[in-house]
């Protein structure tokens, strides 16, 4: 892997290789800045010879491609991953509140209720004014706080990395989606208008019509009351669209068929999930906000990648689409390893719960959640830590004051060997290096 260098002077110059900056730091003539991507700045002047550098970036809702290369040569390459959890906490956060209005509690009155541009308020005495349901309190250009993070943090790898970086000429993929035309390739003129559910009063007459008004469970047409069924539920992410939705009768629809072994379960794991189109709006969200945001940057698209990687010969990853994006001819010489970047919930605070506990004493006296300690004995949630066995990987959680929960960068649980649960003992931990809320680590 390389090094980043900038100068005496603030101003970036070529990536060194790792050796020349470690005679550098031993010989003391730089010293780090930044450890993730690892920088160094030179005690001494020096302008260097700067080359042309082509940066480019591999954009996407969830993971990110990176890739850096001069010439023929790639650099480094990595892949950058976001959280995907934000929508759900979201989601759950506002279910939670929301149930508290049906509890036996104190009366909640709701906001943005009221039609009249005015409301009495017995806290101040006095009208204050209010939103109309009508009005909108965003300002403009506001997004939605789940797709905000995801585009935050996609320009801050790209601005960290371009800084570093001795005047990189900046390629970006971006994508361009016509939702209803990859449901339905025929659609054109009005019937962009109208949609699937076009002439129906409801979305399931349309779903009991497209079935021919038969169970899809056990095909046959029964007398029975006809329901519509997720495909896939929306707790899991479904949406309640037309092609989510399948015809069943009361007899397969019901609880005991949900469960393992059932005619209804057996049928949803045979048949395929429906595609979901829910990343796409944030593609081209992300387009408008890349052209207003780098105006000089080259733009790209998928159509054009995906030939240049198949001619260099690489397989498909989200690091090797970045380099077929920089315009490379040839490679000559590619990096061994790769990096890979992961964005953490690391304050995993709970102010929300779906059972109310019963409190000895007030809410703003009461210990906080086991589930959310973040530091025990010197240890804090995502600090990497070598195990017993030799593996590195990251603290999850804390179970008690004695043991913890440590996953690899790829998500999945490190075990003591031989043994079945997923606890380690913090006293045979060694910690590495203390993190926030991403973690980096070389492939």
């Amino acid at each position: 892997m390389v090094v980043f260098v900038i100068n005496k002077h603030g101003e970036a110059l070529m990536p060194c290789k790792s050796r020349k900056a470690r005679l550098l730091l031993k010989q003391k003539k730089a010293k780090i800045i930044s450890y993730k991507p690892f920088a160094i700045q030179l005690l001494y002047g020096s302008r260097g010879h700067k080359q042309k550098i082509d940066f480019a970036i591999d954009s996407g809702a969830k993971h990110v491609g990176v890739a850096i290369a001069r010439e023929d040569e790639v650099l480094t390459k990595g892949e950058i991953e976001f959280r995907s959890d934000v929508s759900s906490l979201l989601k759950t956060r506002s279910d939670l509140r929301r149930g508290r209005r049906s509890r036996n509690l104190r009366y909640r009155r709701s906001k943005f209720k009221y039609k009249t541009s005015r409301d009495y308020s017995t806290k101040k005495k006095k009208w204050v004014k209010r939103k109309l349901s009508f009005e909108s309190s965003r300002p403009k250009g506001w997004l939605p706080p789940s797709i905000q993070s995801r585009v935050n943090n996609t320009f801050r790898w790209i601005d960290k990395f371009a800084y570093y970086l001795p005047e990189p000429k900046v390629h970006i993929e971006v994508g361009k989606f016509d939702v209803q035309k990859m449901i339905d390739p025929t659609i054109k003129g009005i019937s962009y208008q109208r949609g699937q559910t076009y002439g129906y009063h409801e979305v399931r007459y349309f779903v009991f019509a497209r079935d021919k008004y038969t169970c899809q469970v056990c095909k046959k047409k029964k007398d029975k009351i006809l329901n519509t069924h997720h495909i896939t539920f929306t707790s899991e992410g479904g949406s309640n669209r037309a092609d989510n939705l399948i015809t069943v009768c009361t007899g397969c629809h019901s609880s005991e068929n949900h469960k393992k072994g059932k005619i209804l379960h057996d049928w949803m794991i045979q048949n395929k999930k429906t595609k979901s189109f829910k990343e796409t709006p944030f593609m081209n969200t992300l387009r408008i906000q890349i052209f207003d945001k780098y105006p000089n940057a080259r733009i790209t698209y998928g159509s054009e990648t995906t030939p240049n990687r198949k001619r260099l010969g690489l397989d498909k990853t989200h690091a090797n689409d970045a380099i077929a994006i920089s315009g490379i001819a040839r490679i000559s010489k590619l990096p061994d390893s790769e990096f890979k970047i992961k964005q953490f919930r690391k304050k995993k605070r709970s102010l929300h719960e779906a059972t109310a506990r019963k409190r000895k004493n007030k809410n703003t006296l009461s210990e906080r959640n086991e589930k959310n300690t973040k530091m025990v004995k010197g240890f804090y949630l995502n600090d990497l830590v070598l195990t017993p066995s030799g593996e590195k990987g990251y603290i999850t959680g804390f179970t008690g004051e004695t043991g913890c929960y440590i996953k690899s960068i790829s998500g999945e649980y490190i075990t003591l060997p031989g043994k079945t649960y997923k606890q380690q003992p913090l006293s045979k931990l060694k910690k590495l290096n203390h993190n926030n809320n991403w973690q980096h680590q070389i492939i």
